[in-house]
């Protein structure tokens, strides 16, 4: 067999080795590509689900769906059937669109609900829109506490731990008296604390449940690291308004 002959039949063994490599590579990069293109179920909020919700009242109320995605779409915990989370309640909030994750969900609370810090109690205190610094204070917030409808407005308590905040509702307050009454609707929402016994108390005394009671209503402010405060200050009353 001659030279030429010999190189012919190598260059041809490589070009069939070649193009044997060239399609085991474009099989595997399109295997690779369909597998992160195949559809699985996940469980989808349809509606936001507020921290506190079992599994069981979301479902009840139509907050999942199931949708299809891709599987390289698909997060990290995801969940594709509601009934393990029955007893379980959000530990954070979840938002439409948002995949179902376990890692929102956690174990209910056996008595109430609350994880209350250690010495403290739990008082709600239901507030207007401006009164609890318009919807945003939150679970883990820390707060000013002033009291108002007295002869000044005081700080109350400088800190203050929230722990849970109710739904907003609407309720009705009536403003005047005969022909000039009106009948306002005020959101509202129910703010839960967490107090020792003797600011409880200032607490409740301050809201006027205690008669006589020179102050009647509570304030809530907001305030982070960099909040100065004065606890026992004078306060402002009519003659220092402007001053």
């Amino acid at each position: 067999m001659s030279r030429r002959t010999l190189l012919l039949i190598a260059a041809l063994v490589l070009a069939a080795v070649g193009t044997v490599l060239v399609f085991m590579y474009a099989q595997n990069a399109q295997n690779v590509a369909t597998e992160g293109q195949t559809l699985k179920k996940v469980l989808v909020a349809k509606t936001a689900i507020e921290v506190g919700t079992t599994g069981a009242a979301a479902a009840a109320s139509g907050s999942f769906t199931e949708q299809e995605l891709p599987a390289s779409a698909i997060v990290d915990g995801a969940i594709d059937d509601a009934a393990p989370l029955a007893s379980l309640v959000t530990t954070v909030p979840i938002f439409p669109g948002q995949q179902i994750i376990s890692q929102q969900w956690g174990a209910a609370a056996l008595a109430t609900g609350l994880t209350i810090p250690e010495g403290k109690i739990a008082v709600s205190i239901q507030l207007g829109d401006p009164e609890r610094v318009a919807g945003f204070i939150a679970p883990g917030s820390i707060i000013a506490v002033f009291a108002t409808g007295g002869p000044s407005v005081r700080l109350l308590l400088p800190r203050v731990e929230v722990i849970a905040v109710g739904p907003t509702t609407v309720v009705s307050r009536t403003t005047g008296q005969g022909s000039s009454a009106n009948v306002e609707q005020i959101p509202t929402a129910i703010l839960t604390v967490a107090l020792s016994q003797i600011d409880a108390e200032r607490i409740i005394f301050a809201q006027g449940k205690a008669a006589p009671s020179v102050y009647s209503g509570l304030y809530f402010a907001l305030t982070d690291k960099n909040s100065k405060l004065t606890p026992n200050d004078a306060g402002v009353t009519d003659a220092t308004l402007f001053s």
